[in-house]
């Protein structure tokens, strides 16, 4: 029998130490209901296979790379040895859904080196969860391999059949693209009618290329989300589909001469995952892609707050103010002086009745976009070299702007668009933190619109995922916490840097300002996606609902007011905006009640049901208090949610308050139609909750008071 074979059988022996009746007889990893196939074929071709409660969820597949010049390293290897260990621990976050992750796997470790000359090492290293597997490839150091080019990589996800997708084009440079809900059969980015950005370019390569997380449905009714964690000096892996066979292979974002990564050993590549599961809600529980990044590494980051903010945004995303301070592109020339088009929001008056605003509804944050140098060149030129991170515009006073927010016990977030011209903020970045240090900025939220500069490098390719990595780790040295716009999908790196506190990477609010905007079903599918890689600045909280938009009346957001509310806690962040304007909230302040009560940092978190594309429930305990708030929202069409409160503690008396969908509510005839009701509730209670058509319920659970057990009723 050849070494190899006799290797895999001895695996099998030693590490294999529960029953596996159910399970293929060289299983070498359980766990629960999950377990893993790991082999070496006749040509020594590396292969994995998952498996959940004894049925097949990933059969067999090959992995490995091809390097430049040829380099294969997927075939001809032998196994060399093989570590293995049981790891169950606790960790408690920065900030998160919940206080403490349990992180419980079973590793094994396969060290691998090819038969022939120049004999590659490579190892893969496997995990294994009770709710899925995590693997990566290492490269260790070793005379024959130092600098290398990745070429392409060749791992496989052979799946079972022709699974219910929900899936974006795999583009390299957006990701705020329309789900389609399809067969995998049917994937066809080039044909897709969904995948509209606001007029922003796509680059969609691939026809059948798709973007991770990718999340599936089995006709058998299980649940499979397939992404990776912990990008780090690497592209972002995209999968191209096998119509014919449900094959998925990783596919990644290469750089203008095509390769995909420059290494030197040692190095590792990303954790890739595959999460499974026979209900949905575990899906969204799951804390894999968290487990498989490190611990942070700040050694202090208290100075990490979470936090809600308002911003002047809203009035530029519907036109009705501006970001840049003249319409004359050519007025910010060396012998030219500004003339102001009477419409910039970034104005020092206008900023102090926003600081106003946040003071008397205790909001804690404020974000000014538009404040700095630059914007007419910019605006529909995406060309960032024109940025000034340091220059304000002469109607924006910044030392009288932060005196009085801070008087007041507001919180100034400072804005960076880069215009994609990252080349440009890599050599303004040290003076642009020093000036947020200088001026008292906390928070800072960036931006990459357009195509990367230098040109050729892509959002999801190696060079920007090195330069976002880049970024947060000056903001944590000069303590700021930064939330970017128009990244890579997030891997779960805020466990590693707290200060990460949000990004975007997907389709948010905002595109109901500026385009058709999104679906009733697009905010119960983001979660089972785009969140599922970390928290994101989705820009909830929308009241006026209709003819919001200058120059476009028949524009409407696709939700009721009530499910705005709820997004607060279906659609989770660290940093919520309140993203409308303050008039619209001061004709609505009984709803925006909800917004000033919701908190942003959570001790528990419970999925109370839950179904990709059709509706979400989700229960949260606000962190170091007794109160837990609930959002329910749905797609396109109405239904009824059934709400126990189990997790109350059982011998207290609660006061309910429901912002739920009005009579005769609609999201496309009757959006603002709400009511609030208040109720006394136990943990033996069900709340039945009626949804419109894309509508929610927001639900706050407080302890009762003793004037309210005598003022309310019981909810019956």
């Amino acid at each position: 029998m050849p070494f190899r074979k006799i290797c895999c059988c001895l695996l099998v022996i030693n590490i294999c130490c529960e029953a596996v009746t159910a399970q293929p007889n060289n299983t070498i990893a359980l766990l629960n209901k999950v377990s893993l196939q790991f082999s070496l074929d006749q040509k020594g071709i590396p292969q994995y296979a998952v498996y959940y409660d004894g049925k097949a969820v990933v059969r067999p597949s090959r992995m490995g790379f091809v390097l430049s010049n040829s380099i294969v390293l997927n075939e001809g290897f032998q196994l060399i040895k093989t570590d293995s260990t049981d790891v169950d621990e606790t960790w408690n976050p920065v900030w998160g859904e919940v206080s403490s992750i349990r992180n419980h796997y079973k590793q094994v470790s396969f060290h691998l080196q090819q038969t022939q000359t120049p004999n590659l090492l490579m190892n893969i290293v496997f995990k294994v969860y009770e709710d899925g597997v995590g693997f990566r490839y290492e490269f260790p150091r070793q005379s024959n391999l130092t600098y290398f080019i990745v070429a392409s990589e060749t791992t496989q996800f052979n799946l079972t059949g022709d699974h219910k997708t929900f899936w974006i084009p795999g583009d390299y440079d957006t990701n705020e693209q329309l789900y389609t809900t399809s067969r995998l059969s049917e994937v066809d980015a080039w044909k897709s009618d969904m995948v509209s950005t606001g007029g922003r370019a796509l680059n969609v390569p691939d026809q059948y290329a798709v973007q991770t997380p990718l999340m599936m449905k089995t006709a058998e009714g299980l649940y499979i989300n397939i992404h990776e964690a912990a990008l780090v000096n690497f592209p972002a892996m995209q999968l191209h589909v096998d119509r014919a066979s449900h094959s998925l292979s990783a596919n990644l974002v290469p750089d203008a001469a095509g390769n995909k990564a420059y290494l030197r050993t040692p190095a590792n590549t990303p954790w890739r995952t595959v999460i499974v599961s026979d209900k949905a809600a575990a899906i969204l529980s799951s804390k894999m892609i968290l487990n498989l990044n490190e611990p942070s590494k700040l050694e202090n980051a208290s100075w990490v707050k979470p936090m809600k903010f308002i911003g002047i945004w809203w009035e530029m995303q519907t036109n009705t103010g501006s970001w840049n301070y003249t319409d004359r592109p050519d007025s910010l020339g060396a012998n030219s002086k500004p003339f102001p088009n009477g419409r910039h929001s970034a104005n020092t008056a206008n900023v102090k009745r926003y600081i106003d605003f946040a003071s008397r509804n205790g909001i804690k944050g404020l974000l000014v976009e538009g404040w700095n140098t630059g914007w007419e060149a910019w605006y529909g030129n995406w060309n960032g070299r024109h940025f000034d991170f340091v220059t304000p515009y002469p109607d924006f006073d910044v030392t009288a702007i932060q005196q009085y927010a801070a008087d007041k016990g507001v919180e100034m977030i400072m804005h960076n668009e880069t215009s994609a011209d990252a080349a440009t903020y890599d050599q303004q970045m040290d003076t642009a933190f020093q000036f947020m240090n200088r001026f008292g900025y906390h928070s800072v939220k960036t931006g990459y619109v357009g195509q990367i500069i230098p040109r050729g490098e892509h959002h999801d390719g190696q060079w920007m995922v090195n330069h976002y990595l880049r970024s947060i780790e000056k903001a944590a040295k000069h303590q700021v916490a930064i939330d970017i716009h128009e990244p890579v999908r997030p891997t779960g790196l805020h466990r590693t840097y707290p200060n990460f506190i949000a990004c975007e990477a997907a389709r948010g609010n905002e595109f109901n300002a500026f385009s058709e905007g999104s679906p009733p079903e697009h905010e119960t599918i983001l979660p089972f996606t785009r969140l599922m890689g970390g928290p994101m600045d989705y820009t909830p909280g929308i009241f006026k609902l209709r003819n919001y938009a200058t120059g476009a009346p028949g524009r409407q957001m696709h939700t009721t007011l009530a499910k705005q509310l709820a997004l607060y806690i279906t659609m989770y962040s660290p940093l919520q905006m309140a993203a409308d304007i303050p008039a619209s909230y001061e004709a609505h302040m009984d709803a925006f009640q909800f917004i000033k009560d919701v908190p942003t940092d959570w001790d528990d978190t419970k999925i109370i049901e839950a179904e990709p594309g059709d509706y979400i429930t989700i229960a949260r305990k606000e962190k170091g208090k007794n109160s837990w708030f609930i959002g329910a929202i749905t797609d396109e069409n109405s239904r009824i949610a059934n709400i126990p409160l189990w997790f109350l503690n059982a011998v207290e008396k609660y006061t309910v308050t429901i912002y739920g969908d009005g009579e005769g509510a609609d999201w496309k005839t009757n959006p603002e139609a709400y009511k609030i009701e208040q109720f006394i509730v136990t943990g033996k209670t069900v709340l039945i909750l009626k949804l419109a058509n894309g509508g929610g319920a927001a639900v706050s659970v407080m302890p009762a008071t003793a004037e309210q057990l005598k003022k309310l009723k019981m909810y019956k």
